[in-house]
């Protein structure tokens, strides 16, 4: 749930960076910081007994490009177009529909009435926000196209959970994220460069640092850190049903702090978008409480308890 708090919020505060330094130079400054802010984590906490093999930290650096280069590269990009607000509808709900469609599409996941439901109200919402945000009380087309931008967001960072697993075959979480978070750092220093000079580095205000600071360190390298950990221990589908909570949190910020609105058309398909999104996620099944663990089981039932669990 940290990890939502932290990524809802930083809709918002990508938004007040954009408004101030172009969208390149505003994705570089949130991961550039989150890279230096992970190597000196790994510096400090890092377990060095186990060296990491060459392959996994390949890996780890692949899926950077997929989840901090491309991701952000869109995202930052639809910022300079379209409210936060839209960002924070379509990328954490459309991420889980993305994710569950191509689980159900490869069969690694069965079809169930509920998850063809599901997926069709999602794809049904997405086309009516959609639709909301070219209308004239929508923003025009370049809040479309800002929308657009964001829809590719959303398809990278599906991408990007789905190859979590396999990633972090044979890593710890904290390395697997300072490979990734470094690698698409990188590159995104490379799309930047051109535009670093276009920026009255002097001029700007302590709020924006205060919110770069917040992107780097709390968005960046901690909630990345938490997602990948939790990516490792639920999979790709649970973890990506979390991100149903930012939605919820960002629309606070966006509207509360930046004063940003939608209208009716988009207000409407976002209702049917989330709620075709939980129903795909979940299979219209709320999630079971885990009993209580009796105190005087021995550890090896326990075990024993906890093996059956995961594998229903």
């Amino acid at each position: 749930m940290t990890t939502m708090v932290l990524w809802g919020g930083s809709f918002s505060s990508s938004k007040v960076v954009v408004e101030n330094v172009p969208h390149s130079v505003g994705a570089l400054l949130r991961f550039g910081g989150g890279a230096i802010a992970l190597l000196l984590a790994v510096r400090l906490f890092g377990r060095r007994e186990t060296p990491v093999p060459a392959r996994n930290a390949w890996l780890a650096a692949a899926a950077g490009v997929l989840g901090v280069f491309a991701y952000n590269g869109f995202f930052f990009w639809g910022l300079s177009l379209a409210p936060s607000l839209d960002a924070g509808i379509l990328i954490p709900v459309m991420s889980p529909v993305l994710t569950s469609t191509f689980l159900l599409v490869s069969g690694k996941e069965k079809a169930t009435w509920a998850r063809v439901v599901g997926l069709s109200l999602g794809l049904a919402g997405a086309v009516i926000f959609f639709l909301g945000a070219g209308g004239s009380a929508g923003g025009g087309s370049d809040r479309l196209l800002g929308d657009a931008l964001f829809l590719l967001s959303a398809v990278c960072w599906a991408a990007y959970t789905l190859v979590g697993p396999r990633v972090m075959a044979g890593i710890e979480p904290l390395r697997a994220t300072t490979y990734a978070t470094c690698a698409g750092a990188v590159l995104l220093g490379v799309f930047a460069a051109p535009d670093m000079g276009e920026v009255q580095w002097t001029e700007l205000s302590s709020s924006v640092w205060l919110n770069a600071v917040y992107l780097a360190v709390g968005a960046a390298a901690v909630a990345n850190l938490l997602y990948y950990r939790g990516v490792s221990e639920v999979g790709p589908a649970k973890a990506s049903l979390m991100m149903f909570n930012v939605p919820v949190i960002n629309t606070l910020c966006a509207t509360l702090i930046l004063g940003e609105s939608f209208g009716w058309l988009q207000g409407t398909g976002a209702c049917v978008l989330l709620a075709g999104a939980a129903i795909a996620v979940s299979q219209g099944k709320l999630p079971r409480r885990t009993p209580a663990r009796n105190d005087h089981e021995s550890p090896s039932d326990q075990s024993a308890e906890r093996e059956g669990h995961l594998a229903k």
